[in-house]
């Protein structure tokens, strides 16, 4: 035990896209958490759309809340620190601020940090804060992000409601990161009020204000000076790794790469500015027994022009196959939504060679809350 207390994986630069077989990225020691030598930068946002060190004189940026946007920062299954698809479409309905060309490397380590103050024409909206790297060639890489409901800016046990117009302060912590942005990219933060169908949508129209200037908003990334450390001499496996699957068990169709629905289908109308994503998956798998099929479909669906009624159905099938007989597990979830209330409704049955053995229903209301 002589090694320090903490190694650390640094990551650095990949494109976006869902698919990454291999994180780009180096080891390296630290005496332990929190590290010392790592200093807060921090840079606020301008009405040009900069990033900046020094605050600028106050000006306010407004957006309009557009409930169905955010896929690409987080679909069904895709949550914060999975790779992400290129942002760009979710940054054309945000709030942007980026860096000029970076002039040497920076490297963060911790939980970069959103300082806003903001205002609200309606009593409930969320703010999303996501920060990306900006690549020469215009593709754009989520590093992390988090959101925050402005109800909870004092309480998340005691929500209240957003007094319109008023501007309060909200502290976003984004989530834990590492990463080294290269020379010659550009450092990004997007702001929005919509990370669909990640989060559920707030349910009125809304547009909402930042503030900015010496009194206004800010972000802080923890960044790491350069310098010498140690790095951990991991010894390689030797030899192939020998099949250790017992006797019977086999897989037949190993499904999606992650295991959990993914996104088969976005389709939006833009004149009803209605929006629909399904994420599909399937499994299989022979066992001594017999086989096990297993199929999922989740269905979400929302509309900007009426963000209250927003939905998801999951669909569900376990089917397995023993000698002589087919047994199938059944399940379908609806969850909805009105201004008030969150309405859901399941069913659960089981079949036996195709007929009903028996079946089951449940049906809940269940207030929104500030949600």
């Amino acid at each position: 035990m002589d090694e320090p207390r903490l190694a650390v994986y640094v990551r650095e630069w990949h494109p976006p896209g869902p698919y990454l077989e291999f994180a780009p990225g180096r080891w390296r020691y630290e005496d332990g958490w929190p590290i010392a030598r790592i200093r807060e930068r921090v840079l606020y946002p301008t009405p040009n759309g900069a990033l900046a060190a020094e605050a600028p004189a106050a000006a306010t940026a407004k957006l309009r809340y557009v409930p169905t946007t955010g896929v690409e920062a987080g679909g069904p299954v895709m949550w914060w620190g999975d790779v992400a698809p290129d942002q760009r479409p979710t940054d054309a309905f945000s709030l942007v601020y980026e860096t000029a060309p970076l002039e040497e490397d920076v490297e963060i380590l911790g939980f970069p940090k959103a300082l806003l103050q903001v205002s609200a024409d309606a009593p409930l909206v969320h703010w999303f804060a996501r920060l990306n790297d900006v690549a020469p060639d215009g593709t754009v890489t989520l590093v992390t992000g988090a959101g925050q409901n402005g109800a909870q800016r004092e309480s998340a046990r005691a929500p209240t409601a957003i007094e319109p117009g008023r501007v309060f302060p909200l502290e976003i912590e984004l989530h834990f990161t590492s990463w080294v942005f290269p020379k010659g990219h550009r450092i990004r933060f997007a702001v929005s009020n919509a990370q669909w169908p990640m989060i559920w949508p707030t349910p009125y129209a809304a547009t909402t204000t930042l503030e900015m200037g010496p009194a206004g908003s800010r972000f802080v990334l923890p960044v790491v000076p350069p310098g010498d450390q140690p790095v951990p001499r991991y010894v390689p496996l030797e030899g192939e790794r020998k099949d250790e699957r017992l006797p019977g068990f086999e897989p037949l169709d190993l499904g999606t790469p992650s295991g959990y629905g993914e996104i088969s289908s976005v389709d939006r109308n833009p004149r009803t500015g209605h929006a629909k994503v399904v994420a599909t998956s399937s499994s299989a798998s022979r066992f001594p027994w017999g086989e096990e099929h297993n199929t999922e479909s989740i269905t979400h669906e929302a509309s900007d022009g009426a963000p209250e009624k927003t939905s998801v159905k999951g669909e569900y099938a376990t089917e397995v196959k023993l000698p002589g007989r087919t047994l199938r597990w059944e399940s379908v979830v609806v969850f909805r939504s009105d201004r008030e209330n969150f309405y859901y409704s399941g069913t659960r049955r089981l079949l036996e060679n195709r007929a009903l053995v028996r079946e089951k229903t449940w049906e809940d209301t269940i207030p929104r809350d500030f949600q």
